[in-house]
């Protein structure tokens, strides 16, 4: 899976990577070339005084030195760059795919480990781009052509790196082999750091209002101390890689100096051509490290990869057509035809057998009991999720078959739980329409009854708003959101339960002054409050996901059990009367 997703991000970069791989092989042959020019310069300079060869050499490995240090800085810039390049093409595709997953494969991977895959994931496959580019070139070279060098220069030394090299091989075997399960138990861990830490951050409020900060203490505390667990044996095994390799690397150099003196002594060996020797072994030995270091990178990366590509490869449940309808021949209208709905795994569905039209410039409402799936059947109309049966039709245009902007621009939607992003007032009406003037934002805000405290703020409009409108009250933060949806004055409202932290006196100045600014623009409302629907023109009675009511109020009131019992509960018996 490593494999098959560096070569689809590393295609377009090709240019770079061949860059890499050519300079550093020329940094390579310039780093095994520089022990032979040194013992040349011991041997036919040092020893025989030719003070003129010691100058003419050493300006060859000067210059070999300096073509060495651009081909290093030419190749990390080359290598640098496609790393680079190929995270934020990864971290861009991740988004852009997320961006378009439904509500249930969301839910399928968890919000904390999308965010992990996205950011820590992403970030690791980047990093074995950067370093294998740079050192699964040069090491083999340094490796195999430090092998070809050294024997060149005494044959009778190779035993020892015949016994050098396999024990550092076992060494990193070892350490490699006990990292690769670590490497797993690690991201899955960040998963649930990130997981929990998220739900506090989310539920703070509920986490102080039930008096539960020690309980979430130690829950954050168990999942920090199960990532810290792992981090730290993968620690200890990274203790172990250099001062073992170091150790060995030095037995070896004292055992060619040993061995490589009696040689010498014997007239065998030059004393130039043994200190070359010992340079070629630390080169050999360096670049085993070097590949025995990328083999500990390359299993962390690959789980990684494994997790990125399960992301990318997770089809959207709701596929829109590529030629779908754009023009809506009666826009406004909505239908729902027999449609059923199940979320995935559900012994039942939440919707069933739901039948009706809402006309243009109706104000449709859909009142139940808690569960009765009245959430659920706003969803369906911006398609946030798909029917499992039926159809429902929004302009007259099955919304499976509508283009997604064309669907999306006709309907201004207000969830159940108002968000506000980041930013200013003004940033977050120009979600509902980019380019808006002032003038459209501040008639939004005088429909949604939020002109008054948007005037009081600091800079109006450019007013801060925290992540999640935090700085603002709940109130203050659902007119916000109606405001957005208005703003774009769209055929369609669809207010899913948008009013139930709006005072009674707001509620009814905010529904008059929709009545009176969109009298053409129909209004779906989802509600939990009867006042905030009593003079709809229409009102749907939802018990058990099916309709067991529809009509005006008074109707209902007459001659429905359920809405009698609704209203009852909220008003009183009088009302019932």
């Amino acid at each position: 899976m490593l494999l098959k997703l560096l070569g689809r991000y590393l295609r377009p970069h090709l240019p770079l990577v061949i860059g890499v791989l050519v300079f550093q092989l020329l940094q390579a042959f310039a780093m095994l070339y520089i022990p032979t020019l040194n013992a040349d310069i011991i041997n036919n300079g040092v020893a025989k005084g030719d003070v003129g060869y010691i100058w003419q050499t050493g300006g060859v490995m000067l210059l070999v030195a300096i073509g060495q240090l651009v081909c290093i800085l030419v190749a990390t810039y080359c290598s640098a760059r496609a790393a680079m390049s190929v995270g934020r093409d990864l971290r861009r595709d991740v988004f852009d795919h997320v961006a378009g997953f439904s509500e249930r494969e969301v839910a399928e991977f968890g919000a904390g480990s999308l965010i992990t895959r996205s950011t820590n994931d992403v970030q690791q496959v980047q990093m074995l781009v950067f370093m294998g580019a740079l050192v699964m070139v040069s090491a083999p070279m340094l490796a195999i052509g430090g092998v070809v060098m050294a024997i060149r220069q005494s044959i009778e030394l190779s035993w020892v790196i015949a016994v050098a090299v396999p024990v550092l091989l076992i060494l990193m075997g070892i350490i490699v082999g006990r990292m690769i399960p670590l490497f797993g138990k690690l991201q899955d861990r960040l998963d649930g750091i990130n997981r929990v830490m998220r739900e506090q951050l989310t539920g703070i409020r509920v986490v102080r209002a039930f008096v539960r900060e020690d309980i979430e203490r130690r829950r954050f505390g168990e999942a920090n101390d199960n990532l810290a667990d792992v981090g730290r044996r993968v620690g200890n095994l990274f203790v172990i890689v250099f001062p073992g390799a170091m150790l060995i690397m030095e037995i070896t150099s004292v055992g060619v100096v040993w061995f490589g003196g009696h040689l010498v002594d014997a007239g065998t060996i030059e004393v130039g051509a043994l200190i070359a020797y010992i340079s070629y072994t630390m080169q050999i030995l360096m670049g085993v490290i070097m590949v025995s270091f990328m083999t500990t990178m390359i299993p962390r990366a690959s789980v990684c990869a494994t997790r990125i590509s399960e992301v990318l490869a997770t089809d959207t449940s709701l596929k829109f057509p590529k030629q779908g309808i754009a023009q809506q021949p009666t826009p406004g209208r909505v239908e729902f035809d027999n449609v059923t709905f199940a979320y995935p795994g559900a012994d039942k569905p939440v919707l069933s057998d739901i039948n009706f039209t809402a006309e243009p410039g109706q104000t449709v409402a859909v009142i139940g009991s808690t569960g009765s799936g009245k959430t659920t059947l706003a969803n369906l109309i911006p398609r946030l999720f798909d029917v499992t049966g039926g159809e429902v039709r929004v302009g007259g245009v099955p919304v499976r078959e509508a283009d997604a902007s064309s669907l999306w621009d006709s309907i201004g939607y207000v969830p159940q739980r108002p968000y506000l992003f980041a930013g200013t007032v003004a940033s977050n009406l120009e979600v509902g329409l980019e380019g808006a003037s002032e003038e459209d934002m501040w008639w939004a805000l005088r429909v949604a009854q939020a002109d008054d405290f948007v005037s009081e703020m600091p800079g109006q409009l450019e007013a801060s708003i925290a992540q999640g409108g935090t700085n603002v009250s709940g109130g203050q933060r659902q007119r916000l959101s109606i405001a957005r949806a208005l703003i774009r004055k769209p055929k369609l409202l669809v207010f899913d339960d948008s009013f139930s932290a709006l005072d009674l006196t707001t509620d009814a100045r905010l529904r008059e002054a929709l009545w009176q600014e969109l009298p053409q623009t129909t209004k779906f409302v989802v509600a939990q409050r009867v006042s905030t629907i009593t003079e709809a023109d229409r009102i749907i009675v939802l018990d058990g996901g099916r309709i067991v009511g529809d009509g005006t109020h008074e109707q209902l009131l007459a001659d429905n059990p359920t809405y009698q019992e609704i209203v009852e509960s909220q008003l009183g018996a009088e009302a019932t009367r």
